[in-house]
């Protein structure tokens, strides 16, 4: 930890609060991460946020490739120090967020994400390669362990939403790895958690994908309510036609969303499809 604190004195480099900047620096920790994501010298790595540049050194220590993206520029002169020597590295400074993915997998083909995400974007990031994603074979990320949990949660917890219904369609996820707080550099005030999300498309029969996350978007539309409720209000139907479709879709009439799994869900997406409302 004190060579990567010498390294940022040397270049000046201040944390910035805004981008969330917390760096991992014990190799054993960082080499174990990426042995769980099951990179090999096969695989290309997209890393989100390479920070400075820890992480990255030991992906590239076993994958084929790797296209490390940063939005702070003005980590540049930590990068060209950290990640001298590796050829099989390419660093983009651009806001992931805000790139064309399609256009992105068009150039390097399929790929897993590995990558120690700032708390305040995982859910946006992972939305996007779960929406807009052909190519994205698994995603290991370093998060905040309250959003692992909700990650990996089953129906009928209080830490199911929305978002694990979302994944749950794309890909199955399972909390690899707890970290410390006392990991990271400077230390954040809640502990983490490593997610291992493998892809795997089609794992959940449904008509239409679109559908299904609108259905998703209606089942937690408010999670107090009835699912006949939610149904209501968030598709402006009667309520007669709301318990025609719980019926149609085998769930109880006083069922909230957070009971159905999300195969259940699909089914609820393609009667919705099935009478025209979706």
């Amino acid at each position: 930890m004190s060579e990567l604190r010498e390294i940022l004195q040397k270049h000046g480099f201040q944390m910035k609060k805004q981008f969330g900047q917390n760096f991992l620096t014990d190799g054993n920790l960082l080499d174990s991460i990426v042995a769980e994501s099951g990179v090999d010298e096969t695989t290309t790595v997209v890393e989100i946020g390479c920070g400075a540049g820890t992480l990255t050194r030991a992906i590239a220590s076993r994958a084929k490739k790797v296209y490390a993206f940063e939005i702070d520029v003005k980590l540049q002169p930590v990068l060209a120090e950290t990640l001298s020597g590796l050829e099989n590295v390419e660093v983009i400074f651009r806001d992931f967020s805000k790139i064309d993915l399609k256009a992105l997998e068009r150039e390097i083909g399929e790929y897993k994400v590995v990558a120690n995400l700032p708390y305040y974007i995982t859910t946006p990031l992972l939305t996007k390669l779960l929406e807009e994603s052909d190519k994205v074979q698994g995603v290991s990320i370093m998060v905040q362990e309250e959003v692992a949990e909700r990650f990996c949660a089953k129906e009928n917890t209080p830490e199911y939403g929305a978002i694990t219904a979302a994944i749950a369609l794309k890909g199955s996820a399972k909390i690899v790895k707890r970290v410390s707080r006392t990991m990271f550099y400077p230390r954040p005030n809640v502990d983490s958690a490593v997610v291992r999300i493998d892809f795997e498309r089609g794992r959940i029969a449904v008509k239409n994908e679109k559908a299904y996350r609108q259905t998703v978007k209606c089942a937690f539309l408010n999670r107090r309510k009835t699912l006949e409720n939610n149904l209501v209000n968030y598709f402006s139907v009667s309520r007669e036609t709301a318990k025609k479709i719980l019926s149609e879709a085998g769930v109880e009439e006083k069922a909230r969303g957070e009971t159905l799994s999300p195969t259940r869900l699909a089914i609820l997406s393609d009667v919705l499809i099935d009478n025209g409302i979706l």
